[in-house]
């Protein structure tokens, strides 16, 4: 295993070194080849702007009439002083590094430079292809080194005109000094060079005056009968050129690599700006990444390693358990028969404890079917007793009109025993919207009988609207039976019943208050549990406020209870308000 790893590695080191190496360092060089194109526009635009600002001046000076007049009065001292001095107010306004006019021989008869100790007052300068330009006619251009001020710098030059006769020329020289102090802080070198390839500008003084090219001896001619460089500072650079793509390519100058991007000024002068980028930081940004991919790739093959081993590991930690299985299997087998003589027994002891589970649900439904039948029994009874009195007193119509009501509980029970579903009904069955109205009408109805005899009074207020409620119209009927028979039993068969329909917050609450001893401390924390209650043997079940209250739950709402701070007991049954009666619910 040790053995692959150390070859998958080898192999991998390989692969990085001949195939993404070469891949990254050419991307990291083509992302410095870019970085050259912004500073290409940088500098070509400030070269553009110098130029465009320069370019007008030796015109706009030439109309001035006092150089016209010098020239045709030559010897004048007051025409010599006052062009002097036009001409050295306006270097300075224009920041010019000289301004100097020429007759037509060439000689500098007035100039910026007429107080300084290199002035161009009376040297010539016909051999200037800037002077040969404007003495034509033309705007002369030129960029040379000078044989006055040993300065570099650019030339302008205008004819000047006493109506259709040139009467001399006027030249204007800006420095190049300005542009290669800007330079020298940026990250790449720049170069300018001119259409010999001579580099007349750059952000390395070592390269000035240098040829990117070997020079044919006319054009060393040329050079010399402009005197436009000291001949003998015009050496060979030495540059060797790689393609990198279209626009760049890879310069190695005097042993140093860089990213070479050039752009040809196609306006006059026809010079060419090239931003050399270092490959070191490139390189170095590739190797970088080299070695962030290489430790990825390092990583997922020891990762890779790693996962085979544990999962070899795990095929024989298997291997090694199911053997010990297989051992213990035959072990095992006389442990197995016990086993399944203790489930026989532990069979049996289950089905014993189901049937007795069977047997008290069967106990605790026979308990509520007889707690909700008994109120219903007892109307019955009552309306049947009714109905024979009426019978013997041969009043017929008041016997049927008992009789019906006994159909009526009938069907009652019916729908009591259809519906019932003490504590293991599913909330939220046939839930709906319902009107509290009949609601009540129909608990009232249902418990008149056993108010009657118990001469309990109950005050019911109706209320001016009719409140809708999320629940079930018997459910509901149940609950409100229930709350009136634990009001009369609290007062022992005789008081008043309050009973009242108010609005609460999302809702309507039902509120029933006896006028009993109230509720006991102990009764208060239990009295919604099964089978508590108060009451003698064989007078309840102590189910009718556990069942009211699970009943209210399903439908969302609350069943609670408390003493009233006069005196006596008051139930409440707050209900979720429905919007409207879009279907009964049961």
């Amino acid at each position: 295993m040790k053995m692959l790893i150390s070859i998958q590695i080898g192999v991998l080191v390989v692969a990085i070194w001949l195939v993404v190496w070469p891949r990254l360092e050419r991307h990291f060089l083509l992302q410095a080849a870019e970085q050259n194109e912004v500073t290409l526009r940088l500098v070509g635009d400030s070269i553009r702007a110098a130029l465009d600002r320069y370019e007008p001046l030796p015109h706009l000076i030439a109309e001035r009439p006092e150089l016209s007049s010098l020239l045709q009065n030559p010897t004048r001292p007051d025409l010599i002083d006052a062009t002097n001095s036009i001409l050295l107010n306006t270097a300075l306004s224009v920041s010019a590094s000289d301004v100097y006019l020429m007759n037509t021989a060439g000689t500098t008869i007035a100039a910026s430079s007429y107080n300084k100790q290199r002035s161009f007052v009376g040297r010539n300068f016909n051999f200037r292809p800037y002077f040969q330009e404007a003495l034509q006619g033309d705007l002369g251009r030129y960029f040379a080194l000078g044989t006055t001020s040993g300065e570099r710098g650019y030339f302008f030059a205008a004819p000047v005109r006493e109506g259709a006769e040139i009467l001399g020329v006027v030249a204007v020289k800006f420095t190049v000094d300005a542009f290669e102090e800007a330079w020298r802080s940026a990250a790449s070198n720049i170069i300018v060079t001119d259409h010999n390839d001579i580099i007349f500008m750059a952000s390395n003084p070592e390269w000035l005056m240098r040829a990117t090219k070997p020079l044919s001896p006319a054009t060393l001619r040329s050079i010399e009968e402009n005197r436009q460089y000291p001949l003998e500072r015009v050496t060979n650079l030495d540059v060797d050129r790689t393609p990198l793509n279209a626009d760049a390519d890879i310069l190695t100058i005097e042993n140093t690599n860089f990213v070479g991007s050039s752009d040809k000024m196609v306006e006059t002068p026809q010079w060419t700006v090239t931003s050399l980028a270092p490959t070191e930081p490139a390189r170095f940004q590739a190797l970088l990444a080299l070695v962030v991919f290489s430790l990825l790739a390092l990583i997922s093959i020891l990762g890779i390693a790693f996962l085979r081993h544990r999962s070899a590991q795990q095929i024989r930690t298997q291997k090694l358990l199911e053997q010990r299985v297989n051992e213990r299997t035959a072990a095992l087998s006389h442990e197995i028969e016990e086993r399944r003589n203790t489930e026989e027994e532990l069979r049996r002891t289950q089905a014993t404890l189901i049937q007795a589970g069977k047997l008290s649900a069967l106990g605790q439904m026979s308990a509520a079917l007889s707690h909700e039948f008994n109120q219903p029994l007892a109307a019955v009874k009552a309306y049947a007793e009714n109905a024979r009195a009426f019978l013997d007193r041969n009043e017929v119509s008041e016997a049927s009109d008992n009789i019906g009501r006994i159909s009526k509980m009938a069907d009652r029970m019916a729908t009591i025993s259809k519906h019932l579903r003490n504590f293991a009904r599913r909330p939220q069955e046939a839930v709906g919207p319902v009107s509290l109205l009949p609601v009540i009408d129909d608990a009232m109805a249902v418990s008149e009988p056993r108010i009657k005899a118990s001469n309990v009074i109950l005050n019911y207020t109706r209320p001016d609207e009719e409140p809708y409620v999320i629940g079930g119209h018997v459910r509901l009927q149940q609950v409100i039976v229930n709350l009136i028979s634990n009001g009369i039993d609290a007062m022992g068969g005789e008081g008043l019943l309050e009973l009242n329909i108010v609005s609460i917050d999302n809702g309507w609450q039902i509120r029933m208050r006896d006028h009993g001893a109230g509720i006991s401390d102990d009764a208060i924390t239990q009295m919604f549990d099964p089978f508590f209650t108060t009451k003698q043997t064989g007078k309840g079940l102590g189910l009718g406020l556990s069942i009211s209250y699970n009943i209210v739950r399903d439908f969302g709402g609350t069943l609670w209870g408390k003493n009233h701070p006069d005196g006596g007991a008051v139930f409440g049954v707050d209900l979720v308000a429905a919007d409207h009666l879009s279907k009964a619910a049961e």
